[in-house]
Parts: structure tokens; sequence; C-alpha cells
């Protein structure tokens, strides 16, 4: 890798490359992109921001995000996505920038069943999971969530007194509770601390290859990770770890005070 540098953008030409860089990402027609470039445009000048991660000269990841409410003191990222290794360095560009402008804190959403993603939220920014949405979206036709169901995590992060890294609660409290959802592959789905503090819940190796290549255990996956997520959550638990096994761990909220 070259000089890395990230910087928000400001140019007719930027917001084209940014928008470019998304349709790859999320498998679009560039004449469709998830975020058209006149529409990033319009979001950088109400005072959002869209920042890019240039390799040199070439672009290597990119972010946006918005304000909230004034009261809230809270900006939410749209969409994001960066080439390995350098998510962290551009999520931190966008914390520094937020910070800056008087948020507090960022929240955002991305798809529960990707395991990677839930890892690089909880343990690399140390994010919870405070929100689960049932088919957020509708139905999308990208190359990426075609032929499922859109159910997202909501995620906030502290920018002013960051949460230390999650990480999964010990892998032998989790692997000596019993089981209580059988997932699709035939494997435990969900395990339940005995006393009330935690749920596990594990999620498949690849959803994305999962759903390219059969649709319909993809559908199961997503309907049997969201009625554990539902019932967790309607409990009183968020999100806050990811195993290198795609374990997730919920906390019961007075259980992490």
């Amino acid at each position: 890798m070259t000089l890395l540098t990230i910087r928000t953008v400001h140019d007719v030409a930027g917001f084209a490359a940014v928008a470019d860089y998304f349709s790859d990402v999320w498998q679009t027609p560039r004449t469709a992109p998830p975020l058209l470039p006149e529409t990033l445009h319009s979001l950088a000048h109400a005072g959002g921001a869209v920042h890019a991660a240039y390799d040199g000269e070439r672009l290597a990841g990119a972010c946006v995000a918005v304000f909230g409410p004034p009261a809230a003191r809270e900006i939410y990222s749209l969409l994001a996505a960066a080439e390995q290794g350098l998510g962290v360095r551009l999520k931190q560009a966008q914390r520094a920038w937020a910070v800056e402008h008087g948020a507090r804190t960022m929240r955002w959403t991305f798809d529960p069943l990707v395991g990677r993603n839930a890892r690089f939220n909880f343990v690399k920014l140390g994010a919870e999971g405070t929100e689960y949405l049932v088919d957020f979206y509708g139905p999308m036709a990208d190359g990426v969530n075609d032929g499922d169901e859109t159910d997202r995590l909501a995620v906030t992060w502290d920018l002013i007194a960051p949460g230390s890294a999650h990480d999964s609660a010990d892998t032998r409290d989790r692997d000596a509770a019993p089981t209580t959802d059988t997932a699709p592959d035939g494997g435990p789905l969900a395990r339940r601390d005995p006393r009330g503090r935690y749920v596990w819940c594990r999620v498949p190796d690849d959803i994305v290859a999962l759903r390219a290549a059969d649709p319909a255990p993809a559908l199961a996956w997503r309907r049997a990770v969201r009625d554990v997520f539902t019932k967790a959550f309607a409990d009183g638990f968020t999100a806050t770890g990811m195993s290198r096994d795609g374990w997730y761990t919920l906390t019961r909220r007075e259980a992490s005070a």
C-alpha cells in the first residue's frame, strides 16, 4: 500500500467516484448506485460529510454521515465500505469530524448475519447493538441483498468515551450453557446463561455466499436469528460481542452496567 489519505469530498468528480465505488461494493450498475452522486453532494451541502480514503490516487474506501436531531447531538452513518485493513482508520476519521461538529454518539445499521461486520463494530470499535429492525429496507435489488429480507441491527457508538472493545464472553461459559434453539444447519443456534446474564446466538460463516448459492437456507437463517434477537431485545438485552467462530454475545443491560 502507498500513502493513505482520508479527506472529505467537496467536488463533483469526487462524489461521482464515491458513487461508483459504492456501486462496485454493492454490485449494482454504476447508473444505479446505492447513493447517487447528486445525493452525496446534497448531503454534504446540507452539513453532512462524505469521507473518502485514497491509497495514493486510488479510492479505497468511503463513508457518508448526516446529523440527526440537534438535541440528540448524534450523527447517522448512512453508508460505509473500505478495503480490508482500512475500516478502523476511515471510521476514526468520521468520528473526529463528528466530534469536531458537536456530536456525541454515532448510529448506523448493518446486516446482523454478516459476522465479520459485527466483529468490526463490537470488537474493533467498541460499539453496541441497541435495536433490532425487522425487514428495515424492504426488498433490495443489489447484488449483495437480493433475495433476502433486510433485517438490520442498529449500532450505537459513544464518540466521547468509547467503550473498550467488546468480545464474546468466555467461550467456556457459552459452551457450557444449554442450547435453546437449533440452527438451520442442525447445529446449535442459541444458548442461554442459566443465570440470565447472557444469550449467545450463532450466525452462518458467510451469509453473502450462502444467499448467492441458495437463498432458501439463507432466509431460514434470517428468520431463526431474528427470532432469537427479537426475544432477547424484548427481555432487555443488547448485542455487545462477536467471537471469531461466529457467536454473538447479547448482554442483559443491568448486567453490563
